[in-house]
């Protein structure tokens, strides 16, 4: 599957640079700018958050000249929009996490670089794993699209508020019951040595949840890229891209992320949108939609995809700052 990723003179090329982007900013981020542990300022977030989505559209820009044309273009931007959507929920989760753990704030970059370098290996995994089911069984498509409207309902109609109970992740059981575990957290040290046994610190547990809860919501954000597209190039570059940016984001939205509480809401109809639009590609769905409308094939193009897309999740947005919350709901949660 990499080999055919790969084959493209332009699209290797492409995919040679972003490999050198991501592996240069991981090793001059964790070797020159964050060699102690410090707790990040909103202005250093927000820097990081323009740099990285920046470094996001130049790349869609020499996709655009010397890649596949507009349309990889636009799948890009879609799936790279989507993602950093799906994101915000997982920054809440991450937020739960350490404040669970107590974690001190200087050691959070830390835990979500490490973090992150583990979401880039798995995502892979996911993208071309799937890439390679979807390449013998074309059908799973639209099991995709039924799973993406179905999380989207069912999104919509959750609560806002969400619980974690770490003590009962299985991921976490088992990594407590096969490695020596101290309760200690050691200078943010996540192995150490106590009373001349190795062991590992709760700092190491907080990034095995992280890691465990990005998997579950993994779930979503890959069929939803392949929602968008079946390019694996895209799909990952523009996954990862995003990933790489959620530290960042982490850090600017972590204080103000209650301010858009409609923001599930928009992702929800995100995901419907995007899981409806693949099952339209069903044959036996295009025969019902074009006797009803009476056309031959509906087809949604992928720069009007991107414009709702887009669209809804600014609009949640905006909406959420016009009217924000009454002040007695906000102190309920």
């Amino acid at each position: 599957m990499l080999l055919a990723l790969l084959s493209g003179q332009n699209e290797g090329l492409l995919f040679g640079l972003f490999a050198i982007i991501i592996v240069a900013f991981l090793a001059v981020d964790l070797g020159v700018f964050h060699k102690a542990d410090h707790k990040i300022s909103q202005k250093e977030a927000l820097r990081q958050t323009l740099f990285w989505v920046g470094v996001s559209m130049a790349y869609a820009a020499l996709i655009f000249f010397y890649g596949e044309g507009p349309d990889a273009t636009w799948e890009f931007l879609s799936a790279y929009v989507t993602e950093k959507a799906l994101s915000v929920d997982n920054i809440f989760v991450i937020l739960l996490i350490l404040r669970y753990f107590n974690v001190k704030e200087e050691y959070y970059h830390s835990i979500l670089f490490w973090g992150i370098l583990g979401a880039i290996v798995f995502r892979a995994v996911f993208i071309f794993v799937g890439a390679m089911l979807i390449t013998q069984f074309h059908w799973i498509l639209y099991i995709f699209g039924a799973f993406l409207v179905y999380s989207g309902i069912k999104i919509f109609g959750e609560d806002e508020d969400m619980d974690i109970e770490p003590e009962k992740n299985p991921v976490v059981k088992f990594a407590k019951k096969i490695f020596p575990m101290t309760d200690k957290d050691h200078d943010g040290k996540f192995l150490t040595v106590e009373n001349g046994k190795r062991v590992f610190t709760p700092l190491f547990l907080v990034i095995v949840l992280i890691e465990s809860t990005d998997l579950i919501f993994a779930v979503d954000s890959i069929p939803a890229a392949f929602a968008i597209t079946q390019n694996e190039f895209v799909i990952y570059t523009s996954n990862i891209f995003a990933v790489m940016g959620l530290r960042a984001m982490f850090f600017l939205l972590a204080n103000i992320l209650d301010k858009f509480y409609l923001l599930q809401k928009g992702l929800s109809v995100v995901l419907i949108f995007i899981g409806a639009k693949m099952l339209m590609e069903w044959s036996l769905i295009q025969k019902g939609l074009g006797y009803i409308f009476g056309v031959d094939h509906i087809h949604i193009p992928i720069f009007l995809s991107f414009g709702v897309i887009l669209g809804v999740l600014a609009g949640s947005i905006i909406l959420s700052l016009m009217f924000p919350k009454k002040p007695e709901l906000v102190s309920q949660q």
